[in-house]
């Protein structure tokens, strides 16, 4: 009997050392995080790959799923805005100018010199960057590595993801927001106050 006791006392005791180690691996890629037993979400609610989510978040399309398995939210958030933030700081996907072609560079590339990181394992080496720059010439300022690589067929499906439902639209609105987390989701709420505020003002100006 007592051998069984340890044996469920050992069991527990690892099991929660388990769930430390994963919270610690989890806050270290930059999301402030709240946890449950089947469900841990990054700010805005963002899920956090790895938990099981158990169909409460259901990405738009392909592109978006890769959006947040690569982490984009991490620095340029799930509305493309950028900005400092709970990732780092971006440049904004909302009012980018770059071409498909341009962006589809980047993101297997990273920027030189900046904190965006290269998808592309052979970024630099068998795929060409930059007209030829080499990472020898680069030095210092090489794009570190994605903590995921993407495939080819992956960042283009990212980038027309961007280029779709992010890249011109605008400020964001309560209709990106469910467009991104559903129908109901709490983290729309702030945005669905925008709205609501704005339409109002805009009765007011017609008055």
């Amino acid at each position: 009997m007592e051998s069984t006791v340890e044996r469920e006392n050992q069991k527990a005791n690892s099991a929660q050392r388990l769930g430390a180690i994963g919270l610690i691996l989890i806050a270290g890629s930059g999301l402030a995080l709240v946890a449950t037993p089947n469900l841990a979400r990054g700010e805005g609610g963002t899920p956090v790959p790895g938990p099981v989510i158990n169909g409460v978040h259901r990405a738009l399309d392909e592109g978006q799923r890769i959006y947040e398995k690569a982490n984009c939210v991490g620095c340029h958030k799930w509305h493309g805005g950028g900005g400092g933030g709970y990732g780092g700081a971006a440049l904004s996907l909302r009012a980018t100018q770059l071409t498909r072609d341009e962006i589809i560079e980047v993101v297997h590339c990273g920027r030189p010199g900046t904190g965006m990181p290269r998808f592309d394992r052979d970024a630099y080496k068998d795929y060409p960057c930059y007209s030829g720059i080499t990472a020898q010439d680069l030095g210092k300022d090489l794009p570190p590595d994605a903590a995921t690589f993407l495939r080819p067929m992956e960042v283009e499906k990212v980038v027309d993801y961007v280029l779709e439902h992010i890249k011109g639209k605008g400020p964001t609105s309560y209709q990106d927001c469910t467009d991104f987390y559903g129908e109901g989701s709490r983290a729309c709420e702030v945005y669905k106050n925008i709205s609501i505020n704005s339409q109002a003002a805009e009765t007011e100006k017609k008055r």
